[in-house]
């Protein structure tokens, strides 16, 4: 069982193994299906060096006898290497499972384990892709549709003979996505069985959620929404063109600044990072970075729902309100907010107003924009 990643994509700020779902880690969960099996296992858990003590602590002590905890290595096929190491002489057929599909039915793995010996060959689960998939090129324009009825999801565990895959990994020379890849690489063949829904991987804090409703009583938990606010000011700069939400106002002085100067984009950056709890545009976007160097709110803006995305943090609505003398958004509002809603694929509402002649934005220096965002969070 190969439990040492980092988890970084899960953000939960320990390993993923440890992380607890319903009260339980996933490493537990991992385990439990196995010790239902009535064929009998020898378990070998790997995990990160520094975290073989608390994982032992983790085994049942019933289950003491067949489990085993051993450090892992820097990459998971380093990893499935050490655990190989630890596979008991006399075993014939190795799974190969990851403890992140910690709700891998138990029927799954008997499915695998006889299906390699009767065949003698590796053995994988897997789903029927639903999707439909296009292939692309490196621009991103669309080149083809792929046949789908020849596409599997992958799933583990994954199992082989165990003569043939320590035979398999003594001769790799390249990191492999899994180990059906480096097994068929080395000649051997592999065939597919049914894989399981449950059986699906917790990768990202959205999968998390999922794995509580499941772990749980299976009622929805309360999403938790979240607020924030970003601020931004510049100056005005008659030698640069006005981009301004993403728009090109021609005739208008432009805003100083290390990229185009966008404030409306700027604040909604940082009023967004503020909301999900990632940060700030300085912190993710620095000025020191030449590759922000002229950038475009768009770039920010996107980049910004990217990273809201992979925390698993969705944008519910968005409202920019911007302080200024020019340029007048009147005319322009809707062709702003439709361009930002697009972007961030949420409702956006821009709005403007003066200060009456006062301070820096009633001089004509310059302008503010105030934006706050509403975030949808999973649920911890």
């Amino acid at each position: 069982m190969v439990a040492a990643g980092s988890g970084t994509r899960l953000a939960a700020g320990r390993p993923k193994a440890f992380v607890e779902v319903d009260g339980h880690t996933i490493l537990e969960r991992s385990l439990r299906p196995i010790l239902l099996s009535s064929t009998p296992w020898q378990i070998v858990v790997v995990v990160p060096a520094e975290l073989v003590d608390e994982a032992a602590a983790l085994v049942p002590s019933r289950a003491a006898g067949f489990v085993s905890v051993v450090a892992g290595a820097t990459t998971r096929q380093g990893s499935v290497a050490a655990g190989l190491a630890a596979v008991e002489p006399g075993v014939e057929t190795v799974l190969v499972h990851d403890s992140a599909r910690c709700f891998t039915p138990t029927a799954q793995f008997e499915l695998v384990a006889e299906t390699v010996e009767r065949l003698g060959h590796g053995v994988v689960p897997g789903l029927p892709v639903s999707d439909t998939i296009k292939r692309v090129d490196a621009g991103g324009s669309v080149t083809a549709t792929v046949d789908r009825s020849e596409l599997v999801a992958m799933q583990t565990p994954q199992g082989f003979p165990r003569r043939a895959l320590d035979e398999a990994y003594a001769a790799a020379t390249e990191e492999h996505t899994d180990d059906a890849a480096l097994f068929a690489l080395a000649g051997h063949e592999v065939t597919v069985v049914p894989g399981a829904s449950e059986a699906f991987k917790i990768t990202t804090p959205w999968d998390l959620a999922r794995a509580e409703m499941l772990a749980g009583d299976g009622r929805p938990r309360a999403t938790p929404l979240r607020t924030g606010v970003g601020i931004d000011v510049h100056g005005f700069d008659a030698e640069q063109p006005l981009r301004l939400g993403t728009l090109d106002w021609p005739g208008e002085a432009g805003l100083a600044g290390h990229s185009d100067g966008d404030a409306v984009a700027h604040a909604l950056v940082d009023a967004l990072l503020s909301a999900a709890g990632l940060g700030d545009i300085g912190s993710r976007f620095g000025t020191a970075d030449p590759r922000y160097a002229g950038a475009s709110g768009e770039v920010f803006l996107t980049a910004t729902r990217a990273i809201l995305d992979e925390a698993g943090a969705r944008i519910v609505n968005a409202a920019v309100q911007v302080v200024g003398n020019r340029p007048r958004l009147a005319a322009r509002r809707s062709a702003m907010e439709e361009a930002l809603s697009i972007l961030l694929g949420a409702p956006v509402s821009v709005s403007a107003t003066t200060t009456d002649g006062l301070g820096f934005t009633g001089r004509g220096e310059g302008v503010t924009v105030i934006a706050t965002a509403l975030v949808e969070v999973a649920a911890a």
